[in-house]
């Protein structure tokens, strides 16, 4: 039922995801009255948007929420979907947030005198300040040419992706080297389904090296304490894909050319598609070059901090290339390969369509330094390099819904002294 009047409240935060959560428990704790509402369930996107075989990239021990740490038996592991979904769960149920489930933020507009109207479908606020927690997985991004594909063959976003299963028998082109798409190209391998894999400019990393994890030795480091006021090269940090590498059985490393010798079929980027044809950029080598760069400067940092420190710590092989394409294949016709499906793994658009006010760029895309906008009472938060490399993970949710809760308390004591 609509509300004649809106409701006014001090702080409204949208997002019921982990991000939206964290700012909610620091704002408990002050004291500041505000309202979370979230489209869906919480945690939706853990519940149902993920594969079966879906596990966390980096070690449990990274996932550090306001006041509740992970404290299972397997610090070093990988959580299963279901795993993070029972954490998160517990998160929540730890504190019990203002939280209104079910609501949909239609718009967010600027309030003459300040302060900003929200309105949804289940009635309208007026809020002093608001929280956008709704991260940048909105809209799943396919292709124009998608459309021009033969029918017969099945396509499929990652984020409709549960199991090799749902796609019919033969090939299946998995397009995206980004995290999802190695992960969901390996769930076909071990299955033993013939699959085919469009290899993008994603860059990779170790998972164990020299004796520990390697996200182990980039923590100790500082590596991940580097904000994005300090990086030497914000917008590559900004723009890169993550690097590819997965926490399954325990966690391993994604080599794509040892997938090649194991019979899984590389091209390079897409450039293209039509009917049964499906184009492809000459990049495959290239791109493996880059992603094999990126690996190695990983190594060689790790290598510096060891010595640096002095530690102890066993030494690996040098690294070795072990399969080149023979030829850059630029076409391929999917019915006489055998591909019968196509899995689109090539990321989201956020959708800020209902959000009128002054705090995008040009490309659409938040303004903000460490989630504050310009315009007044209006943050961001659980994107990625918000501050720093974990800000849009586990590891720097805490620290930046702290920052903004003091943000947001600031404000407050400020507008009750006026």
């Amino acid at each position: 039922m609509i509300e004649i009047h809106p409701s006014r409240i001090p702080v409204l935060i949208i997002g019921g995801g982990q991000a939206g959560l964290s700012v909610s428990w620091y704002l408990m704790r002050e004291g500041i009255e505000h309202v979370v509402l979230e489209r869906h369930r919480r945690f939706e996107s853990w519940r149902n948007n993920r594969w079966d075989s879906f596990c966390l990239v980096t070690p449990n021990w990274q996932c550090r929420l306001p006041g509740w740490a992970y404290n299972g038996s397997d610090p070093d592991g990988f959580m299963l979907k279901d795993e993070i979904v029972d954490y998160l769960d517990g998160f929540a149920e730890s504190f019990n947030p203002p939280l209104r489930e079910g609501v949909d933020v239609t718009r967010v507009a600027p309030r003459d005198g300040g302060g900003y109207l929200v309105e949804t479908t289940v009635g309208h606020w007026i809020a002093d300040q608001v929280v956008i927690a709704t991260g940048g997985y909105d809209n799943p991004i396919v292709p124009p040419y998608a459309a021009d594909l033969d029918p017969a063959i099945v396509q499929m976003h990652s984020r409709d992706y549960r199991r090799p299963s749902q796609l019919p028998e033969g090939a299946t082109l998995i397009v995206g080297t980004g995290q999802s798409g190695v992960q969901i190209m390996d769930d076909f391998h071990l299955e033993g389904r013939p699959v085919h894999l469009a290899v993008g400019p994603a860059p990779r990393s170790p998972r164990k090296y020299r004796g520990r994890d390697a996200t182990d030795w980039l923590y100790d480091a500082g590596t991940y304490a580097v904000t994005i006021d300090r990086h030497p090269d914000p917008i590559k940090a900004l723009t890169q894909t993550n690097h590819y590498m997965s926490g399954r059985d325990g966690g391993k490393e994604i080599d794509l050319r040892k997938y090649a010798l194991e019979g899984v079929k590389l091209y390079g980027s897409v450039a293209g598609g039509a009917g049964t044809k499906m184009s492809f950029l000459p990049d495959l080598e290239k791109n493996l070059d880059d992603a094999d760069r990126s690996y190695l400067g990983i190594r060689t940092q790790i290598d510096a901090w060891i010595a640096s420190q002095g530690i102890d710590a066993p030494e690996e092989p040098p690294f070795e290339k072990v399969w080149r394409p023979e030829q850059e294949i630029t076409e391929v016709d999917l019915v006489a390969s055998g591909v019968t499906s196509i899995i689109w793994a090539i990321g989201f658009r956020p959708d800020y369509s209902w959000l009128e006010v002054d705090c995008l760029d040009e490309r659409g895309k938040p303004k903000y330094h460490r989630g504050v906008t310009e315009a007044s009472g209006l943050y961001f938060i659980g994107l990625g390099w918000l501050n720093t490399w974990g800000s849009g993970r586990f590891l720097g949710i805490d620290e930046d819904s702290r920052y903004l809760s003091e943000q947001i308390v600031a404000l407050q004591k400020r507008a009750v002294a006026a």
